[in-house]
């Protein structure tokens, strides 16, 4: 059974009551739910945190136990190197995932210190780029 560590970042526990024009009505404990029904080959764990170095935390721990990682670093995306430098730091592939497509929003979050170090990204798709980005995983490792 493969093993795929989901690590969502600040204000992603708020999904379903946060801006639902942009990330939708669902909250992500009813859509992890569903993502286990739909990968019952996969084990998936989750990680959710506001705090950097939680995450941060969260990366280094997955990166040498789980055979990949989805990661939607939230705000961190735009800011944070020290997430890049965590994720380029792990043997474990990583896809990094936005529920909103961040290239049609503010210009500030085009910027992203995780892309370059991903495997890939999948923006724009809402939560089904979660499932996308396990499908992915699970083809590769």
């Amino acid at each position: 059974m493969k093993k795929i560590t989901i690590i969502n970042g600040p204000n992603l526990n708020l999904l379903g009551k946060r801006e639902p024009g942009i990330y939708g009505n669902e909250g992500f404990d009813s859509y992890l739910e569903k993502l286990k029904q739909q990968h019952p080959t996969v084990e998936i764990d989750y990680v959710q945190s506001n705090i950097e170095g939680e995450l941060i935390d969260a990366i280094q721990k997955a990166g040498f136990a789980a055979d990949g990682i989805v990661i939607n670093p939230g705000g961190y995306t735009h800011t944070s190197v020290a997430i890049g430098d965590a994720i380029a730091a792990i043997p474990a592939p990583v896809v990094e995932v936005h529920i909103s497509n961040v290239h049609a929003r503010e210009e500030f979050r085009k910027l992203s210190h995780v892309s370059g170090k991903a495997k890939g990204t999948i923006c724009g798709l809402g939560l089904a780029g979660y499932s996308l980005a396990i499908d992915f995983l699970t083809e590769q490792v």
